[in-house]
């Protein structure tokens, strides 16, 4: 299983996944649990990622909604994956207003700006990271790019969906992944770290 997050991995048990959500939306419990249990380490990344150590908290509240609503679902894993993650952005977002604390402001992204998807470099320095010094690091970025970046990355969605999780263009997520990744390889080269930890964290780009 290692750390939960890893695209490839992720990708890789969407049927696995598609499978359970069927068999919970039909009442079976245990299935509901399998799902849980292969979307929560990537909801939590992502959610850590946008209200700190609250994060917890905030997947509890997600996923009480996701079980209420689960009979309104339609669609696959990958699909359930980009559902859920909607439903915890919004939690995360209501949580910061009900603290009235705005999620870091980020600079306008460019939409203009529909840049190719990242280069074997970045893909590199993010295959020898490992998902906890990603998430440091991942902090440090400007909100859009932070999140375009944990979406793509620790939750393993694809580009057009985390475009529509996040409700833009998939032209700006992919825009904003890159600089993310971008940004990110130059640090980790900076660190010095690419070797460090072989976990992969997998693909790239996007929001």
């Amino acid at each position: 299983m290692g750390h939960g997050g890893e695209p490839r991995r992720a990708q890789a048990r969407d049927g696995e996944l598609g499978a359970a959500v069927a068999r919970a939306q039909d009442g079976d419990e245990a299935a509901f649990a399998v799902a849980y249990r292969i979307v929560q380490p990537g909801m939590l990344g992502y959610l850590r990622g946008l209200v700190g150590e609250d994060a917890e908290d905030v997947a509890s509240e997600a996923w009480l909604e996701i079980a209420r609503d689960l009979g309104r679902f339609k669609g696959d894993g990958a699909g359930f994956r980009g559902w859920t993650a909607t439903i915890a952005r919004h939690r995360a977002l209501d949580h910061l207003r009900r603290r009235r604390v705005r999620p870091r402001s980020s600079a306008l992204e460019q939409d203009v700006l529909d840049l190719p998807g990242p280069h074997s470099t970045h893909d590199q320095a993010l295959e020898a990271m490992s998902t906890e010094h990603a998430l440091r690091l991942v902090s440090g970025l400007p909100q859009d790019q932070a999140e375009a970046v944990l979406l793509r990355v620790v939750v393993g969605l694809d580009g057009p969906a985390a475009a529509r999780v996040l409700g833009k263009r998939p032209g700006a997520v992919r825009t904003a992944a890159y600089r993310g990744l971008k940004r990110l390889a130059t640090r980790l080269g900076a660190e010095g770290v690419t070797d460090e930890a072989p976990r992969t964290l997998g693909e790239s780009n996007e929001r």
